[in-house]
């Protein structure tokens, strides 16, 4: 069975997700009251660093995520981006988070979790998982990396390209420097 060529997949936590707009929206509604009632220096130090709280609740609950694609494996973690070509892949497997083997290193992808929760029904074996549990849901993602892993590997080569989170960084870096030359003006 063939699955869309063309297309990209990508999969992550919904839960994270969630939590990290409910984060972003309520430091937003802060940001929100500090311009409408500027309060000079301390105003845009605490602006400051709701931006940076901002950024991290981004970098660490919506950013990481695993994208499958014809051309390689984009595993996105808090602060880098690991791009893989399918050749590169030697193995894929869940322990609390997706791992994804190569010949010469192992990445690890937060973007799959399990959540404890399914883990102790699955130990205890008391009640019975539902089909939406996060071992189904990774179980699932490590299936479709197989799947890629043998229909692309001949297709895709190269080398594994690393990259830092550049504009992730720069907005926190920016906004410490902000706080730090507020603090000194207060």
């Amino acid at each position: 069975m063939k699955s869309k060529s063309s297309e990209s997949e990508q999969y992550l936590s919904a839960s994270n997700r969630i939590t990290g707009v409910i984060v972003i929206v309520i430091g937003a509604v802060g940001l929100l009251d500090i311009v409408l009632e500027w309060r000079t220096a301390t105003g845009v130090l605490v602006g400051s660093l709701i931006g940076i709280l901002i950024v991290l609740a981004y970098v660490g609950l919506i950013r990481p995520s695993v994208t499958l694609s014809p051309e390689h494996l984009l595993l996105r973690n808090h602060l880098r981006d690991h791009l893989i070509p399918w050749a590169r892949v030697t193995g894929v497997d869940v322990t609390d988070i997706l791992r994804v083997h190569t010949a010469d290193n192992r990445f690890r992808a937060p973007g799959v979790q399990l959540v404890m929760r399914d883990l102790r029904k699955q130990r205890v074996g008391g009640r019975k998982l539902s089909s939406d549990s996060s071992i189904s849901r990774a179980d699932f993602v490590v299936g479709r990396i197989e799947t890629h892993m043998t229909q692309y590997s001949e297709q895709s080569n190269g080398e594994v390209v690393t990259s830092w989170a550049r504009p992730e960084l720069t907005i926190v870096g920016v906004l410490a420097a902000v706080a730090i030359v507020a603090a000194f003006f207060r």
